[in-house]
C-alpha cells in the first residue's frame, strides 16, 4: 500500500509523542457500511490497553488497517510514532501481532513453527526461540506437535510468535477468544508481565470483566466509533452511582430520599432501598442522606455504595443494549 492510498485530510501523528499507537480520522468502508469512522484513537506507551467493543463493532477491521492488512480510506496513523503506511516495514518491525486465530502447521512442533517464523526474521530470532517458549510457559509442550495443543496452547505459541522479533508493541485480536478460565488467567498474567517489561500491549476485546482485570485504560467502540477512551478507573468515576440503604422503613426512606432531590432513581425494595446518585456525588452527600433518615425516624441499618463495574458502565454508554455480545 502506497502512502498516498491514505488521505492526509487530518494533522499527521506526532513522532515525538508518547503514543504507541496513534490515529487520526481513520476511516475504512466496505460499500455503503463504515467499519471504522473517522477514529482517534490514542494508545500510551507502555501500558495494556483494552480496544472494547460488541462483536461487529469494527475492532478486527481497526487492527487490519493498522497493520495494512486492509486499505484505510482516510485519515493517519502511527505506531510507535513511525507513520503508515508510507514506512510500514520500519513500523511493523517493532510490532508483533495476531490477526483473528493464531494458524500454525499443525503437524509441526511448537519449536519446528518458531524456527520456520525465526527463518523470516533477523539472524537474532533464531536465539530468541527458547526463551519465548519459556516466557509463554511452552517450554515442557514445545516439542508436541500443534494438533495436539488446546486453544490456550495456540494462543500462547502465537504471543511467543510475536515475541521473536522482541517487539515494542503486541496488537492481540481478541487473545481470550475460546478459552477456558484457566486459560483466560494464564494469558492475563502473561500480558500483564509483558506490559511490566515495558511494552505496549493493544488488544481487542468484547470480554468486559476480562479487559477490566487486565487493562489500564480502553476505548470503547460502537458501530464504529469511538465513543469514550482514557484510564479505566477515571472512566467508570464518571459513572452513576448505586448506594445500597438498609432501612426500617423503606417507603417513608423513600419519599425523606425523594425531598432531597439529589437522586436520579430511588427502588424500594423489601429489605431497603437502592438510590441511584449521579456520577461524582460528593461523599457529604451521603452522610446527609444518612442524617434525614435518622433525623426522620428511620433506623438505619447499613449504608453502602456499590462499585460500578466497566460492564455497567459500558452498557450506559453504548447503543447495542441488548444486543448479545
Amino acid at each position: 500500500m502506497t502512502a498516498t492510498a491514505v488521505q492526509m485530510s487530518r494533522p499527521g501523528p506526532d513522532p515525538t509523542g508518547d503514543w504507541a499507537v496513534e490515529t487520526h480520522g481513520l476511516t475504512k468502508r466496505f460499500g455503503v457500511n463504515v467499519a471504522v469512522n473517522g477514529v482517534e484513537l490514542l494508545v500510551p506507551r507502555g501500558c495494556a490497553f483494552g480496544y472494547l467493543g460488541p462483536n461487529g463493532a469494527g475492532k478486527t477491521t481497526l487492527i487490519r488497517t493498522l497493520l495494512g492488512l486492509t486499505r484505510a480510506d482516510a485519515g493517519t496513523m502511527a505506531l510507535l510514532g513511525i507513520p503508515v503506511p508510507s514506512e510500514r516495514s520500519r513500523a511493523l518491525a517493532r510490532v508483533g501481532a495476531i490477526v483473528d486465530e493464531p494458524r500454525f502447521h499443525a503437524h509441526l512442533t511448537g519449536r519446528q513453527n518458531l524456527r520456520v517464523l525465526a527463518a523470516a526474521r533477523e539472524p537474532a530470532a533464531e536465539g530468541r526461540i527458547a526463551p519465548a517458549l519459556q516466557r509463554v510457559g511452552l517450554t515442557e509442550r514445545a516439542d508436541h506437535r500443534v494438533k495436539a495443543y488446546s486453544m490456550g496452547m495456540r494462543q500462547r505459541l502465537g504471543v511467543a510468535a510475536c515475541l521473536l522479533g522482541d517487539p515494542e508493541l503486541l496488537i492481540l485480536d481478541e487473545p481470550m477468544n475460546g478459552l477456558d478460565p484457566a486459560g483466560m488467567h494464564e494469558m492475563r498474567e502473561m500480558i500483564l508481565t509483558l506490559v511490566g517489561e515495558g511494552r505496549t500491549v493493544m488488544l481487542s476485546s468484547h470480554l468486559l470483566d476480562e479487559v477490566e482485570r487486565t487493562c489500564d485504560a480502553v476505548a470503547i467502540v460502537d458501530r464504529g466509533n469511538i465513543i469514550r477512551q482514557g484510564p479505566i478507573q477515571e472512566l467508570i468515576q464518571g459513572a452513576k452511582q448505586m448506594v445500597q440503604v438498609g432501612c426500617s422503613d423503606p417507603p417513608t426512606a423513600a419519599r425523606l430520599i425523594d425531598e432531597a432531590h439529589v437522586a436520579l432513581e430511588v427502588a424500594v425494595g423489601e429489605l431497603g432501598l437502592t438510590v441511584t446518585l449521579p456520577g461524582g456525588t460528593p461523599k457529604d452527600v451521603l452522610a446527609d442522606l444518612n442524617r434525614r433518615l435518622v433525623e426522620g425516624g428511620i433506623a438505619v441499618y447499613s449504608l453502602q455504595e456499590l462499585r460500578t463495574t466497566l460492564e455497567e458502565w459500558f452498557l450506559g454508554v453504548t447503543s447495542r443494549l441488548g444486543e448479545p455480545a
